[in-house]
């Protein structure tokens, strides 16, 4: 049987990427001064009007521009999460949150193993030496890996996107670490977003950095610890092994 995805021309299977690419430099330049605090502030009534009047509308709409914002690395990304709080409060927040941001994030996964990741993958699980190891250490431990890059808040979103496409992770497994991994982090942000009619009242600015303050950060690094615990349990009990 003929290998479908050979057949396909060069450009055809790298094009999602590429369309990505363009529209996130463009994006980059054009809309990073308008998906801003100062946008939300100052459209705030004019949001939760339509959103009173056409509830149902404003949820669609919100999901789709979340989808739009990951899918295209497109910035204000954090701003977009606070907005939801603002919006629907930290619960349904929070949900509308990770719906959007995962379904963006698996459509540029997909682009990117379209394009790059299954020819990766196949030279990697051809390869010999410390690459061939590596890439089955990452698979032997593919869930805690998935988890960790997830709830670690210095890797960058689109980061950790694009690194499973590379590697070969099934589909079910990235959608299921995204969505799981990403809700420490979402909870943070909405619940600021939920906050801000104190802080619009207050002339303040919302504190973005609020993930990095210690009764906050300390416990998603111990969420992140306890992702690697399997690889670390792994680990000793192969040693124990070679010990015997």
């Amino acid at each position: 049987m003929v290998d479908q995805t050979d057949e396909k021309p060069v450009w055809l299977r790298y094009l999602p990427i590429i369309v990505i690419a363009l529209v996130a430099a463009a994006g980059f330049f054009t809309l990073r001064d308008y998906l801003t605090f100062d946008t939300l502030r100052d459209n705030r009534e004019a949001l939760v009007a339509f959103r009173d009047s056409n509830y149902v509308l404003t949820v669609v709409v919100f999901i789709a521009a979340y989808v739009l914002i990951v899918a295209f690395s497109l910035p204000g990304a954090s701003i977009t999460t606070i907005t939801g709080g603002f919006l629907f409060g930290t619960l349904f927040g929070v949900l509308f949150n990770i719906t959007g941001a995962t379904i963006g994030a698996v459509l540029i996964f997909l682009a990117a193993r379209m394009g790059f990741g299954e020819r990766l993958k196949a030279r990697m699980d051809a390869s010999d030496g410390m690459v061939r190891k590596i890439k089955e250490g990452i698979d032997n431990n593919q869930w805690s890996m998935l988890f960790f890059i997830r709830l670690v808040p210095a890797v960058p979103f689109f980061v950790a996107n694009l690194i499973p496409a590379f590697l070969g992770v099934k589909l079910y497994r990235f959608i299921i670490s995204t969505f799981l991994g990403i809700i420490p982090g979402s909870v943070v942000y909405t619940s600021v977003g939920a906050g801000l009619g104190t802080v619009f009242a207050g002339g303040e600015t919302p504190n973005l950095g609020i993930i990095f303050e210690p009764h906050i950060f300390f416990p998603i690094l111990g969420l992140c610890a306890l992702s690697l615990l399997p690889v670390i349990l792994k680990a000793a009990t192969g040693k124990k092994e070679l010990l015997k």
